[in-house]
């Protein structure tokens, strides 16, 4: 895994992951596998995922997880910008709390069987937001397990 990089209001994480792109693609389009994957044991976990993967369709997921060690809920939601199965995935990012627009962009480049995944997450105009938002090596490192399992 690549370190993290961060810019003035973007976030980039990669990783190459032993796993088809379309099976990466699935994990992150498919509401059943995000709620297995999404999930750190004692830390958070995602609990409701609804999601429509097509340009304008509509996603929201729960996510319950101790904050200053009490559970808590958060919402994220937002709408897809671009689906193109299994190389591309872009939407928006708003959590309920702060309700702050951000972009979350998913490139899938498959080569002899291994998927080289980036995330870019930006529209982090504030350290509030880069703060907030920076748990992408965590997540990353999560579905790499995840479709290295179940690829």
């Amino acid at each position: 895994m690549s370190p993290i990089t961060v810019s003035d209001d973007t976030i980039v994480q990669e990783v190459t992951i032993k796993a088809p792109a379309a099976r990466i693609f699935a994990a992150l389009t498919s509401p059943e596998q995000l709620v297995k994957w999404w999930a750190l044991p004692g830390r958070f976990e995602a609990t409701h995922v609804e999601c429509d993967p097509r340009p304008g369709g509509r996603w929201r997921m729960q996510v319950e997880g101790l904050c200053a060690g009490e559970r808590a809920v958060n919402t994220v939601s937002g709408e897809y910008r671009a689906v193109e199965p299994p190389r591309l995935l872009i939407f928006t990012w708003i959590r309920d709390e702060d309700q702050a627009e951000t972009e979350v962009r998913w490139d899938l480049d498959e080569r002899d069987g291994l998927t080289t995944v980036r995330v870019t997450h930006s529209g982090l105009a504030t350290e509030y937001l880069r703060s907030r938002n920076s748990g992408w090596p965590l997540v990353v490192k999560l579905l790499a397990e995840y479709a290295e399992q179940h690829g």
